[in-house]
Protein backbone atom coordinates (compact mmCIF):
# COMPACT_ATOMS: atom_id res chain seq x y z
CA UNK A 1 0.00 0.00 0.00
CA UNK A 2 1.08 3.45 -0.70
CA UNK A 3 0.13 6.12 2.00
CA UNK A 4 -1.51 8.78 0.03
CA UNK A 5 -3.06 11.10 2.72
CA UNK A 6 -1.78 11.42 6.67
CA UNK A 7 -5.30 13.27 7.93
CA UNK A 8 -6.64 14.16 11.53
CA UNK A 9 -8.61 10.71 12.11
CA UNK A 10 -7.60 8.95 9.31
CA UNK A 11 -5.14 8.05 7.00
CA UNK A 12 -5.47 7.52 3.38
CA UNK A 13 -3.64 4.68 1.31
CA UNK A 14 -3.54 3.67 -2.37
CA UNK A 15 -4.69 -0.32 -3.38
CA UNK A 16 -3.40 -2.34 -6.13
CA UNK A 17 -6.78 -2.60 -7.29
CA UNK A 18 -7.81 1.02 -7.56
CA UNK A 19 -9.40 1.75 -4.62
CA UNK A 20 -8.62 3.36 -1.32
CA UNK A 21 -7.92 1.87 2.10
CA UNK A 22 -8.96 4.58 5.44
CA UNK A 23 -7.29 3.75 8.51
CA UNK A 24 -9.23 4.93 11.17
CA UNK A 25 -7.64 6.34 13.83
CA UNK A 26 -8.30 7.07 17.66
CA UNK A 27 -7.94 10.93 17.45
CA UNK A 28 -10.71 13.10 17.53
CA UNK A 29 -10.91 17.17 16.75
CA UNK A 30 -12.38 19.45 19.45
CA UNK A 31 -11.05 22.31 21.54
CA UNK A 32 -9.24 22.83 24.67
CA UNK A 33 -9.34 19.03 25.08
CA UNK A 34 -12.96 18.54 24.62
CA UNK A 35 -14.74 16.59 21.48
CA UNK A 36 -16.40 18.52 18.79
CA UNK A 37 -17.11 17.37 15.56
CA UNK A 38 -17.59 20.89 13.93
CA UNK A 39 -13.78 21.88 15.00
CA UNK A 40 -10.71 21.67 12.46
CA UNK A 41 -8.08 20.05 14.69
CA UNK A 42 -7.31 17.07 16.52
CA UNK A 43 -8.07 17.83 20.54
CA UNK A 44 -7.81 14.36 21.98
CA UNK A 45 -6.97 10.64 21.64
CA UNK A 46 -9.57 8.61 22.54
CA UNK A 47 -8.55 4.36 23.19
CA UNK A 48 -10.87 2.22 20.97
CA UNK A 49 -12.96 5.66 18.92
CA UNK A 50 -11.28 4.45 15.58
CA UNK A 51 -12.84 0.93 15.28
CA UNK A 52 -15.92 2.80 16.72
CA UNK A 53 -15.90 5.32 14.45
CA UNK A 54 -15.72 2.63 11.52
CA UNK A 55 -18.50 0.10 13.22
CA UNK A 56 -21.31 3.57 13.12
CA UNK A 57 -19.84 4.19 9.29
CA UNK A 58 -20.46 0.43 8.39
CA UNK A 59 -23.81 0.69 9.91
CA UNK A 60 -25.18 4.00 8.41
CA UNK A 61 -23.30 3.41 4.80
CA UNK A 62 -25.33 -0.04 4.34
CA UNK A 63 -27.88 2.03 5.47
CA UNK A 64 -27.97 4.95 2.94
CA UNK A 65 -27.13 2.22 -0.22
CA UNK A 66 -30.12 -0.05 0.84
CA UNK A 67 -31.90 3.48 0.06
CA UNK A 68 -30.44 3.69 -2.99
CA UNK A 69 -28.42 6.66 -2.53
CA UNK A 70 -24.47 6.15 -3.45
CA UNK A 71 -21.37 5.98 -1.46
CA UNK A 72 -17.91 4.99 -1.94
CA UNK A 73 -18.62 2.06 0.61
CA UNK A 74 -16.97 -0.93 -0.85
CA UNK A 75 -15.94 -2.99 2.34
CA UNK A 76 -14.30 -2.76 6.32
CA UNK A 77 -12.44 -4.85 8.44
CA UNK A 78 -13.50 -3.56 11.98
CA UNK A 79 -11.02 -5.00 14.23
CA UNK A 80 -8.22 -3.70 11.86
CA UNK A 81 -10.21 -0.36 11.70
CA UNK A 82 -9.56 -0.17 7.73
CA UNK A 83 -12.32 0.42 5.24
CA UNK A 84 -12.00 0.15 1.37
CA UNK A 85 -13.39 2.48 -0.72
CA UNK A 86 -14.17 3.84 -4.60
CA UNK A 87 -11.82 6.51 -5.58
CA UNK A 88 -13.53 10.09 -5.65
CA UNK A 89 -12.89 13.18 -7.19
CA UNK A 90 -12.88 16.13 -4.80
CA UNK A 91 -14.52 19.37 -5.05
CA UNK A 92 -11.74 21.89 -4.82
CA UNK A 93 -9.80 20.85 -1.46
CA UNK A 94 -13.20 19.75 0.19
CA UNK A 95 -16.45 20.71 0.71
CA UNK A 96 -18.75 19.62 3.92
CA UNK A 97 -22.12 19.74 3.74
CA UNK A 98 -23.76 20.64 7.12
CA UNK A 99 -27.65 19.58 7.93
CA UNK A 100 -28.40 20.96 11.22
CA UNK A 101 -32.19 19.89 13.02
CA UNK A 102 -31.31 21.63 16.03
CA UNK A 103 -29.25 24.93 16.63
CA UNK A 104 -26.22 24.42 18.44
CA UNK A 105 -22.25 24.90 17.90
CA UNK A 106 -20.96 26.89 15.65
CA UNK A 107 -24.71 27.76 14.31
CA UNK A 108 -24.81 29.33 17.94
CA UNK A 109 -21.22 31.07 17.82
CA UNK A 110 -22.62 32.87 14.53
CA UNK A 111 -26.43 33.59 15.32
CA UNK A 112 -26.41 33.65 18.56
CA UNK A 113 -28.58 37.19 17.99
CA UNK A 114 -31.47 35.40 16.37
CA UNK A 115 -30.89 31.68 17.59
CA UNK A 116 -31.45 29.70 21.12
CA UNK A 117 -29.44 26.46 21.91
CA UNK A 118 -31.56 23.88 20.68
CA UNK A 119 -34.31 25.26 18.64
CA UNK A 120 -35.86 23.97 16.21
CA UNK A 121 -34.29 24.53 12.11
CA UNK A 122 -35.85 22.17 9.24
CA UNK A 123 -33.04 20.47 8.35
CA UNK A 124 -31.12 23.65 7.17
CA UNK A 125 -27.60 22.92 5.27
CA UNK A 126 -24.59 24.95 5.54
CA UNK A 127 -21.59 23.90 3.00
CA UNK A 128 -18.17 25.07 4.40
CA UNK A 129 -14.57 25.09 2.22
CA UNK A 130 -12.29 22.64 4.10
CA UNK A 131 -10.02 25.12 4.92
CA UNK A 132 -7.76 24.74 8.42
CA UNK A 133 -6.23 27.68 7.78
CA UNK A 134 -8.78 30.10 7.64
CA UNK A 135 -10.93 27.97 9.88
CA UNK A 136 -13.44 26.14 7.31
CA UNK A 137 -15.36 29.14 6.30
CA UNK A 138 -18.76 29.30 5.10
CA UNK A 139 -19.63 29.86 1.50
CA UNK A 140 -22.70 30.31 -0.78
CA UNK A 141 -24.06 28.28 -3.74
CA UNK A 142 -23.63 31.28 -6.02
CA UNK A 143 -19.66 31.91 -4.49
CA UNK A 144 -19.04 28.27 -5.14
CA UNK A 145 -20.65 28.12 -8.47
CA UNK A 146 -18.51 31.99 -9.66
CA UNK A 147 -15.55 30.02 -7.77
CA UNK A 148 -15.33 26.96 -10.46
CA UNK A 149 -15.47 25.05 -7.44
CA UNK A 150 -18.79 23.25 -8.20
CA UNK A 151 -21.57 24.00 -11.41
CA UNK A 152 -25.03 25.28 -10.13
CA UNK A 153 -26.59 21.84 -10.83
CA UNK A 154 -23.93 19.36 -8.87
CA UNK A 155 -24.82 21.84 -5.76
CA UNK A 156 -28.58 21.30 -6.03
CA UNK A 157 -28.24 17.61 -6.12
CA UNK A 158 -25.95 17.52 -3.39
CA UNK A 159 -27.40 19.79 -1.17
CA UNK A 160 -30.60 17.62 -1.66
CA UNK A 161 -28.48 14.20 -0.91
CA UNK A 162 -27.71 15.85 1.85
CA UNK A 163 -31.22 16.47 3.65
CA UNK A 164 -32.05 12.89 1.82
CA UNK A 165 -29.37 11.27 3.73
CA UNK A 166 -29.48 13.06 6.93
CA UNK A 167 -33.33 12.58 7.59
CA UNK A 168 -33.08 8.91 6.62
CA UNK A 169 -30.51 8.66 9.17
CA UNK A 170 -32.25 10.92 12.05
CA UNK A 171 -35.40 8.96 11.46
CA UNK A 172 -33.10 5.53 11.97
CA UNK A 173 -31.30 6.74 15.60
CA UNK A 174 -34.88 7.74 16.31
CA UNK A 175 -35.23 3.71 16.98
CA UNK A 176 -32.91 3.98 19.68
CA UNK A 177 -34.16 6.86 21.44
CA UNK A 178 -31.65 8.84 19.94
CA UNK A 179 -31.74 12.78 18.66
CA UNK A 180 -29.86 13.92 15.32
CA UNK A 181 -28.87 17.73 16.16
CA UNK A 182 -26.27 18.13 13.50
CA UNK A 183 -24.08 16.37 10.84
CA UNK A 184 -21.53 16.59 8.79
CA UNK A 185 -21.24 15.02 5.00
CA UNK A 186 -18.58 15.20 1.88
CA UNK A 187 -19.57 13.75 -1.40
CA UNK A 188 -17.36 13.15 -4.71
CA UNK A 189 -17.66 11.82 -7.70
CA UNK A 190 -16.65 8.63 -9.48
CA UNK A 191 -16.83 8.82 -13.24
CA UNK A 192 -19.28 11.36 -13.33
CA UNK A 193 -21.49 9.59 -10.14
CA UNK A 194 -22.00 11.94 -7.01
CA UNK A 195 -21.67 10.00 -4.27
CA UNK A 196 -21.59 10.12 -0.42
CA UNK A 197 -17.79 10.02 0.73
CA UNK A 198 -15.78 9.80 3.90
CA UNK A 199 -17.36 9.07 7.28
CA UNK A 200 -20.83 8.82 8.85
CA UNK A 201 -20.00 8.16 12.43
CA UNK A 202 -19.88 9.90 15.72
CA UNK A 203 -16.92 11.84 14.69
CA UNK A 204 -19.09 13.77 11.90
CA UNK A 205 -22.30 14.44 13.85
CA UNK A 206 -23.85 15.48 17.45
CA UNK A 207 -26.23 13.82 19.00
CA UNK A 208 -28.65 13.88 22.12
CA UNK A 209 -30.49 11.23 24.09
CA UNK A 210 -32.64 11.74 27.27
CA UNK A 211 -31.84 15.45 27.14
CA UNK A 212 -27.69 14.33 27.31
CA UNK A 213 -25.51 14.89 24.49
CA UNK A 214 -23.76 11.62 23.76
CA UNK A 215 -19.96 11.42 23.83
CA UNK A 216 -17.98 9.46 21.12
CA UNK A 217 -17.78 5.89 22.11
CA UNK A 218 -21.81 6.49 23.98
CA UNK A 219 -23.32 6.45 20.30
CA UNK A 220 -22.13 3.04 19.57
CA UNK A 221 -23.46 1.51 22.56
CA UNK A 222 -26.51 3.15 22.45
CA UNK A 223 -27.10 1.51 19.07
CA UNK A 224 -25.28 -1.85 19.03
CA UNK A 225 -25.94 -2.37 22.92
Amino acid sequence: MKLIYNGKTKDVYALDNGNYLLKFKDDVTGADGKFDPGANEVALSISGVGREWLRLTEYFFKLIEKAGIPTHYVSSDIDKCEMEVLQAQMYGKGLEFICRFKSTGSFMRRYGLYAKEGMDLDAVVEVTLKDDERGDPLITRQALVALGIISGTDYDTLEKMTRDISILLRDDLKKYGIELYDIKLEFGANNGKLMLVDEVSGGSMRVYKDGKKLEPLEIGKAIFG
